[in-house]
């Protein structure tokens, strides 16, 4: 059987944050969770703007920087609590978003969040409003959170259809001057979950089409809103549509090996998640090619419907050339290039490996995956 789920409120269109009422009915007082950066910028004067006008007290916990970890959740439940809050608002990228889920799930269940790895979250938590400002890790759609376990060194992954986001606020103008380093990260880890979702085990004809739909997007618009920025508007509202989309796909059909591979490179090695993942994706997608050729063949002949008579195994060749073409325009560096130690990298494959398979994400490839296997797919990663 399959199921599907989405938040209960999807709202997206330029500056919708600026239209009255679009954050009542959430609750009385928002703790906003978010970074350094964006506590600063426009963006949140307009969020406070939009809660002062809807009669909605706040209190802002801007401790968020870089991807998240225990410490950074337990300094959040802090605040929540002081705060006498009774809702979240996430605001930023997918590390305040991720975040403001699991302040929310600490809030009503008892112990500390390493007790809840791998485990399925079942009691309500308060409302959480996602409002994402970069394109890309579809956190504001998915019912799962990462959280760094800084006494392991792990990547914990927390899950559970009462993480989903109340509402999803996705405004348009939000993110228009993000950097190049955050348009590929996110762009390509939006990519990468439309990719993944629809090769998955689990995939499903839902969301079958809105993984169609978000590659053919990010193939195209990509390009334009990294070399073009706040000067590509249309490709910045695409892309933002994509990673939505992407997300839907992720929270319905999950992820598989890139993914379960991506995560121990970023606890470790502390390698943006977007980038870990695009590291690893044409790696894994040459060796996933033979299982997955029918589902990559698809893709090729959305985005090419002149090759639709090629034979499958020969469309899915161009599939992945294409997007080996997308990383090098978006000068994706290899694991040895971006700086990894190739010691402390050879040194950490085990760890890593076991680490991937314990993520449960392999599982959903369209092969079997091995620790062994992921240690030889990290090797060949490396250097390419």
């Amino acid at each position: 059987m399959s199921q599907f789920t989405v938040p209960s409120r999807i709202l997206l269109g330029e500056n919708i944050i600026d239209q009255s009422g679009i954050l009542s009915g959430y609750g009385h007082k928002a703790l906003i969770v978010t970074g350094k950066h964006v506590v600063k910028s426009s963006m949140m004067s307009r969020l406070l703007a939009a809660l002062q006008r809807d009669g909605v007290e706040y209190a802002i916990f801007d401790g968020i920087t870089g991807e998240p970890t225990d410490t950074m959740i337990d300094a959040g439940i802090k605040a929540y609590r002081d705060g006498n809050c009774d809702f979240c608002i996430g605001i930023g990228g997918g590390s305040p978003l991720d975040s403001a889920k699991a302040i929310a799930a600490m809030i009503t269940n008892p112990g500390t969040i390493a007790d809840y790895n791998g485990k399925t979250i079942t009691t309500p938590v308060p409302p959480v409003v996602a409002i994402p400002t970069t394109a890309g890790t579809g956190s504001e759609a998915t019912k799962f959170t990462i959280i760094t376990d800084t006494a392991h060194g792990i990547k914990m992954l927390l899950k559970g259809d009462v993480l989903l986001p109340t509402a999803a606020i996705v405004d348009f103008s939000f993110g228009l001057d993000a950097p190049q380093s955050v348009t590929v990260a996110t762009g390509l880890d939006a990519l990468t979950h439309a990719i993944e979702s629809f090769i998955s085990r689990k995939t499903m004809p839902l969301t079958d089409s809105y993984a169609v739909s978000a590659v053919k997007r990010i193939m195209k618009y990509l390009p334009q809103a990294y070399s073009h920025g706040s000067k590509a508007p249309d490709a910045r509202r695409e892309m933002a549509i994509a990673a939505l989309e992407a997300g839907i796909c992720i929270n319905n059909s999950s992820v598989t090996v890139v993914h379960g591979m991506s995560r121990p490179i970023g606890a470790l090695f502390h390698v943006p998640h977007g980038i870990s993942n695009a590291m690893l994706l044409v790696t894994c997608l040459n060796d996933l090619k033979a299982d997955a050729a029918p589902r990559l063949a698809s893709l090729e002949r959305a985005i090419h419907p002149e090759e639709f008579a090629l034979a499958d195994a020969e469309l899915a060749e161009r599939f992945i050339g294409n997007v080996t073409a997308l990383c090098r325009i978006c000068q994706v560096p290899s694991l040895k290039a971006y700086g990894i130690p190739e010691d402390a990298f050879m040194s950490a494959l085990d760890k890593m490996s076991a680490d991937a398979i314990a993520s449960g994400s392999p599982a959903n490839a369209p092969k079997d995956y091995t620790a062994a296997d992921c240690r030889r797919l990290y090797q060949h990663a490396f250097n390419a």
